[in-house]
């Protein structure tokens, strides 16, 4: 599986779309997906819109649960990368992040709604 360094200052505004759920490995059993070290992964959906661009929305993986993080909420991404996947005639990307915290200040109001 190829991995590429993602950028993120070049991906304009990011906001938290649906909060960090566990991220599920086997659904029967509801069994959350470890990490190599067997820590859980969170999974964060998060919005990117550049230069006034059509929202795309990415869900993001990360080892532990991030904290603070509110939907519509301006969020830094650290370490992102995605990798390119395959199995059988079925492809796409997936992305991984070393971390999700919130970013504080401006209002309320500004988080929910207008463009940064």
């Amino acid at each position: 599986m190829q991995s590429i360094p993602v950028d993120t200052a070049r991906l304009g505004v990011l906001r938290c779309a649906i909060v960090p759920e566990a991220k599920i490995s086997n659904p029967e059993t509801q069994e959350v997906k470890k990490d190599r070290d067997g820590n859980p992964v969170f999974t964060v959906a998060v919005t990117v819109r550049q230069d006034r661009r059509r929202i795309s929305v990415i869900e993001i993986a990360v080892t532990g649960e991030p904290k603070g993080i509110e939907e519509g909420q301006i969020v830094k991404v650290t370490g992102l990368t995605a990798f390119m996947w395959a199995m059988g005639d079925r492809h796409g990307v997936s992305f991984r992040a070393d971390a999700i915290t919130p970013v504080h200040g401006g209002t309320a109001a500004h988080r929910k709604g207008g463009d940064e």
